[in-house]
């Protein structure tokens, strides 16, 4: 019997990778498997045009039958079929990523943002938008109530997303599941994060404690909120924002990294050969750019995923991009955690293999590794076909931390 690793959707592991995220999130009604595999069909290895298409014509498709399902009042399929219509619209924003050109961008994110908000308005949940004070501006945010819930203040969870998430993945990857043990919780889009960054264009920043310190403020001054029970979780390059902020914001009962993530620039160094790890170490920074510039005109798929990975960092330069990811490490104050951690590692991880290992090692005190395997279905990042899995494991874990 095969086992996940060993069996492929696409030739392209990015490819591969992109349809095990949205099938997975069938666990949660943000996708149906049938129709996913059948719009991917036949897509070529090297064909990004038409795996862009594809999703979005799967989006555009589907948000037809939620139009239809809604003219004729039929509320509930209506918001089963605009979720997933978001979901698809998420999967195509990503795709940008590899096309000569980003004029898509910004439409198609336009796209599943409005179909996420006709979920929101339609679905038989309490849902409120928030905007959250931050600096000189505010964050976007959702705010969950779970239904149900037995009156006076109860548990949250914040949800922080990783570089490229989108609200459908958060909803897949712990909302939903929060929800249905009587958690309430807020989601967001931070700094260099979806709307944050493609329609106001504000960066990423290392200090993450200085997102997440606001978010919290503004969670415990809101109605029903237990502030003794306030938990965290990141999902992907989350994995990296979560440990980082709690070096310094102590209040959260608990937090939860899928996966761990010490060093997010070893995703971006290992892919450089030693030559140009050379000259940015040594500062020779118009070497490194023109030699990374001359790189860029013999691969351009490579050049049109360096602009879309390097954009939400806000920088300029080959070697200005490269400095400014150097910075995102916990290497030298994870010994400051004192939350308990837990620290999901899953078999194969593909872009920080090993960083769940050693973050666990240097929060040792406090940090719980729980490892996610190829013969459970659950290896690659964020174990994207077992989220029923990660769902059991990590709300077990967080249930018993706050007494619940």
């Amino acid at each position: 019997m095969a086992r996940s690793h060993e069996f492929r959707f696409s030739g392209d592991p990015d490819f591969d990778f992109e349809i095990r995220t949205t099938i997975g999130q069938a666990f949660s009604g943000a996708a149906d498997i049938g129709e996913v595999l059948a719009a991917v069909h036949g897509i070529g290895e090297k064909d990004h045009d038409g795996w862009f298409r594809a999703w979005l014509d799967l989006g555009d498709r589907v948000l037809a039958q939620a139009d239809t399902s809604a003219e004729a009042g039929h509320r509930v399929s209506a918001a089963s079929a605009y979720l997933r219509a978001a979901s698809y619209y998420a999967t195509a924003v990503n795709a940008v990523a590899s096309l000569a050109s980003e004029d898509e961008l910004l439409p198609t994110f336009r796209k599943h943002r409005a179909a996420w908000d006709r979920w929101v308005d339609l679905v038989d949940l309490e849902i409120a938008r928030v905007d959250i004070p931050y600096e000189d501006t505010t964050l976007p945010g959702y705010l969950f109530r779970a239904p149900g819930a037995a009156a006076g203040a109860r548990p949250l969870l914040i949800v922080a997303n990783g570089s490229d998430g989108a609200l459908t993945g958060l909803w897949s990857s712990a909302v939903s599941g929060a929800l249905r043990r009587g958690y309430d919780a807020l989601v967001f889009d931070g700094p260099g994060q979806q709307s944050m960054l493609f329609e106001r264009n504000v960066p990423f920043r290392p200090d993450w404690e200085a997102v997440l310190t606001p978010v919290l403020d503004f969670a415990l001054a809101q109605p029903g909120v237990d502030a003794e029970r306030v938990a965290l979780y990141g999902i992907s390059q989350a994995g990296y924002w979560v440990p980082r902020a709690l070096a310094f914001e102590h209040r959260f009962a608990a937090a939860i990294a899928d996966p761990g993530v010490v060093d997010v620039s070893t995703s971006w160094t290992e892919h450089l050969p030693a030559n140009m790890r050379k000259l940015l170490d040594e500062g020779q920074d118009e070497k490194f750019d023109r030699d990374m510039q001359l790189g860029m005109k013999f691969s351009h798929d490579l050049a049109n995923t360096w602009r879309f990975r390097a954009r939400p960092y806000g920088t300029t330069g080959y070697a200005d991009t490269m400095r400014a990811v150097l910075q995102y490490s916990v290497k030298d104050v994870a010994a400051q955690i004192t939350t308990p951690l837990l620290i999901t590692d899953p078999e194969h991880e593909q872009f920080w293999p090993g960083q769940s290992e050693q973050l666990a090692a240097l929060t040792s005190s406090v940090s719980t590794l729980v490892r996610f395997t190829a013969a459970e279905g659950a290896d690659f990042h964020v174990q994207p076909l077992a989220r029923a899995l990660t769902e059991q494991r990590m709300f077990d874990w967080l249930d018993e931390r706050l007494g619940r």
